[in-house]
């Protein structure tokens, strides 16, 4: 079996895969490789044609293949190699942590520094082969949840897609997947989607959301669907689909906010013959859990310090994979940190900020408070050296005139009045070097909604 030795390996080619390179190229690493299973790099913003990417990166509105061509230019200019059509199998630590360690903090207490990261690959040119890598930058991506997820009642039939792959079909196949269409979810994709449909002569007759609120961006919900007259139903789901060969007719309930179970006398049915769904998006972590990566519960993606490291010493994670974001530009900043901390650890630099001691360092763990779901980095090292860290979050549910509180046991970090958060759209606060200082000499951080 053919091995290869590589300072920094990259396992995706997406967005978050092209950054991370960067930011580790841009860190002092030029021994990078990128592996990716599809036969171009680019992700899945190959097939979003639509604009709105590259406000905060580029400084300019830019389309998704746009915004991948520069990052693909890039990589031609630092050349990067990378290959293409090649399946990663397996990430395996020398060092492994014990894969049923049941939270991150436990789960770092077994972990130890590894010599090499062994990950076993496979394609058509090479076949099976080995790689021995100091780092690794996981940027998998997510897929997105499918019929089987939602349990909707009905006929197995025809015309049921999820939002991704019918923009697939229609922006880079040329095919229409319908004509009368509904859409099962508010999320970004499906918003998107419905005005696309809408484009090319379809008639979007729904958008139904089962929760109380949108999972979708606030400017997709005005230009997809307000500016087109699509009509959105909070508090509502299929709960029948009907037709023999195709679909039909789909049958819609309110559902109790709270329970959300179907309320009996509320239905509604439309004919259509294309049912869209927009139900969610799963961070891709099969190779995490074959190598011993605690993950998270809420976000499905791994629990991680501020140098965006897993418990596995070595493994860094960033992007869809690590938790679903709003926008491509905060995929790509991440990606970049996390290709920069995997660059300087494969260098041996920052050792006690990157590494800790060998059984992982000491952890403060990022607590979540009231309306808090969850935060990116779950942890902070309590000897790191970095001068600021980004702490990213989602809120459980619509806050208006709310307030941010951000402490460090009874010390107060940060409070800000904020006008509305709400679960679609990620909020992000930086805790500079004196806020750290008190984090590190408290052993404590929450951060909740008042």
């Amino acid at each position: 079996m053919n091995k290869l030795n590589i300072d920094v390996l990259i396992i995706g080619g997406g967005p978050a895969g092209l950054a991370a390179a960067t930011g580790a190229h841009e860190a002092g690493v030029r021994d990078i490789l990128i592996l990716e299973r599809e036969s171009g790099l680019g992700g899945i913003l190959k097939q979003c044609i639509h604009n709105g990417f590259g406000l905060h990166t580029f400084k300019e509105e830019l389309t998704g293949p746009e915004y991948m061509q520069r990052y693909i230019d890039k990589i031609g200019e630092l050349n990067l190699p990378y290959k293409l059509g090649t399946m990663v199998l397996s990430v395996s630590p020398d060092g492994r942590v014990a894969a049923s360690a049941r939270d991150g903090r436990a789960a770092r207490r077994q972990g130890c520094r590894s010599s090499a990261l062994i990950v076993t690959a496979v394609n058509a040119a090479d076949g099976q082969f080995q790689i021995n890598a100091k780092s690794v930058v996981l940027t998998c991506g997510c897929r997105e949840r499918a019929r089987g997820a939602v349990n909707i009642a009905g006929a197995r039939v025809a015309g049921i897609y999820t939002a991704g792959t019918a923009q697939k079909y229609v922006n880079t196949m040329g095919y229409m997947p319908g004509r009368r269409v509904v859409v099962l979810g508010s999320g970004d994709i499906g918003l998107i989607m419905a005005r696309r449909m809408t484009f090319e002569g379809a008639k979007v007759l729904a958008v139904l959301e089962l929760l109380p609120y949108s999972s979708g961006l606030k400017r997709n919900i005005v230009q997809c669907l307000y500016d087109f007259n699509i009509p959105l139903y909070y508090s509502h789901t299929v709960t029948e689909i009907r037709g023999r060969e195709r679909v039909e007719g789909v049958t819609a309930m309110r559902v109790d906010e709270k329970t959300l179970q179907p309320i009996p006398g509320t239905e509604m049915n439309f004919e259509c013959d294309t049912l869209l769904l927009s139900v969610g998006l799963l961070p891709e972590n099969e190779l995490s859990k074959k190598a011993g990566i605690a993950l998270s519960p809420v976000t499905g993606g791994p629990l991680v310090d501020e140098t965006l490291m897993t418990n596995v010493i070595g493994i860094f994670a960033a992007g869809n994979m690590l938790h679903v974001h709003d926008l491509v530009d905060y995929v790509s900043e991440e990606a970049s940190l996390a290709g920069a901390n995997a660059a300087r650890f494969a260098r041996n630099e920052s050792v006690k900020n990157l590494r800790g001691t060998e059984a992982g360092g000491s952890l403060i763990q990022v607590e979540t408070g009231r309306g808090v779901r969850y935060t990116v980095p779950q942890f902070i090292r309590a000897d790191t050296a970095v001068e600021s860290v980004s702490l990213k979050f989602r809120v459980d549910n619509v806050y208006k005139n709310c307030r941010l509180n951000i402490t460090a046991g009874e010390i107060p970090i940060i409070g800000m009045k904020k006008r509305v958060m709400a679960p679609g759209e990620m909020e992000v606060v930086t805790l500079g070097k004196a806020m750290l200082e008190k984090v590190k000499t408290n052993k404590q951080i929450k951060i909740e909604i008042q």
